[in-house]
């Protein structure tokens, strides 16, 4: 059984999924610093959104909560979540098969900071009824 509350690591079988929609590292010619494993990385990322903690206090295990932020803004920006996100919904359909009758939808409303704009007076469409 799964402990979810540990988050030491990806299982090997969702790794490899996940391993292919990862932008590759661009050649470092003049060398430079070594790049913090994408898979701590990840992990990092998925302890912060599921505990909603600061970057800044990630747990060391995770590599640096500020290396962790660039990370998923960059993958974020290139469009990697959306790509994990697709193959892992397949990926979970092919496992247990996911009932699509079922689905919903939810939303929320919320007032508009500000106020939002002023309302303008719709024009008459119609004659008025006598």
């Amino acid at each position: 059984m799964v402990d979810r509350n540990n988050f030491d690591d990806i299982p090997d079988e969702l790794w490899r999924l996940i391993e292919r929609e990862l932008p590759r590292e661009k050649p470092k010619p003049y060398g430079g610093r070594p790049r913090v494993d994408d898979r701590k990385i990840l992990t990092g990322i998925l302890y912060r959104l599921r505990t909603s903690c600061q970057w800044q206090a990630l747990p060391k295990q995770f590599g640096s909560g500020p290396t962790c932020h660039r990370r998923f803004q960059q993958w974020e920006r290139a469009g990697v979540f959306e790509r994990i996100f697709r193959v892992l919904v397949k990926y979970y359909d092919g496992k247990r098969g996911i009932q699509w009758k079922w689905t919903s939808l939810d939303s929320a409303t919320v007032k508009a900071p500000k106020g939002g704009t002023t309302p303008v007076r719709a024009r008459r469409t119609a004659r008025k009824a006598a």
